[in-house]
């Protein structure tokens, strides 16, 4: 029961990350094509979201804990 817990966090958060990079590449193309500026300054903070799902921990359980 618990890896399967552990697969179902790990791919809901890589999904939610892939979207939020998805639409943080789609800001810069729009940034390089219709709005420059708009684009450029919607497309950072998304970026930071999704390195920020990317890093997030989601449950201690999951964790590989390694004897010291």
């Amino acid at each position: 029961m618990r890896s399967n817990n552990c697969v179902s966090q790990r791919i809901s958060k890589y999904f939610i990350g892939f979207l939020a990079l998805g639409a943080a590449l789609g800001l810069l193309v729009i940034g390089v094509t219709i709005l420059p500026v708009f684009g450029f300054i919607m497309a950072l903070p998304v970026l930071a979201l999704a390195v920020i799902i990317f890093r997030l921990h989601l449950n201690d359980q999951c964790e590989i804990d390694f004897p010291s």
